[in-house]
């Protein structure tokens, strides 16, 4: 186990903290960030309390947030928030919908913790100590079989050269569901790579991600027995937008379909 766990508490508390107010808070006025994205005031107000009380407790690392962006410390440790992943299932009414926080050194995520507000949730793991749900040690599905999985697919695009991006999402799909059991939007790739990790799904595929996104996210299905590599397999890091993961045996099966697209 790395050090990094010392900060597995402060992580837990910082969700802790975003699980009150989007339990509690309406979403509020809605914030056009482009086509068809949106922003709401329980995003705001999650990203700035967990800021704050993360630039209090850890003043050595930075901080990087979906909705403002980078603050604090330069060095190689970097806090990695998205305060509401899932927004667009948040604002109406979707229990599909997470909060993520990870810590990358680098580009590597370390440790991370997600939590589902809604369904009674919360998903961590600390690099080197395995994968938890509510305490609960998981571990991936041990499906090998393309037929016999299900796979989770992320969003389709919106906004610049959506029409572009979706041909692609178009031929996965299509390339998927010709080979596998089942496929799953579910609008949030927290819950995707937790789901994941706890075996509730086979295998995720999604062709644009942010380190907000994933940082969290990848820690726990990697510590749950998940290989993630990016849509070429190389290893998976915050540096890259795409995000391909499943049980060892199952990957490169699914690598092939994706890849293929």
């Amino acid at each position: 186990m790395t050090h990094y766990a010392d900060l597995l508490p402060i992580a837990h508390h910082a969700v802790g903290l975003a699980h009150g107010i989007m339990t509690t808070m309406q979403p509020g006025v809605l914030t056009a960030k482009g086509d068809r994205d949106m922003a709401s005031e329980v995003d705001y107000a999650i990203e700035e309390q967990v800021r704050a009380f993360l630039s209090h407790k850890t003043p050595d690392v930075g901080f990087l947030g979906e909705e403002n962006g980078t603050s604090g410390s330069t060095n190689d440790l970097m806090w990695a928030l998205d305060p509401v992943d899932g927004t667009v299932n948040f604002v109406h009414g979707s229990p599909l919908c997470a909060i993520s926080l990870g810590l990358i050194v680098g580009s590597r995520p370390v440790l991370g913790v997600i939590d589902l507000p809604f369904l009674g949730e919360r998903y961590s793991a600390v690099e080197g100590a395995g994968a938890e749900a509510d305490g609960r040690r998981i571990t991936v599905s041990s499906v090998s079989k393309v037929s016999e999985a299900v796979v989770a697919v992320g969003d389709y695009a919106v906004g610049d050269r959506a029409a572009q991006k979706n041909s692609e999402r178009f031929a996965m799909t299509e390339r998927l569901t010709a080979k596998v059991q089942r496929i799953r939007m579910h609008g949030s790739a927290a819950i995707d790579l937790a789901w994941l990790a706890a075996g509730r799904v086979d295998a995720i595929a999604m062709l644009a991600n942010k380190p907000w996104d994933t940082a969290a996210g990848v820690i726990i299905a990697r510590e749950a027995g998940a290989q993630v590599v990016d849509r070429d397999g190389l290893p998976h890091d915050t540096c890259v937008q795409s995000t391909v993961a499943a049980h060892p045996a199952l990957l490169p099966a699914v690598l092939s379909l994706v890849a293929g697209a």
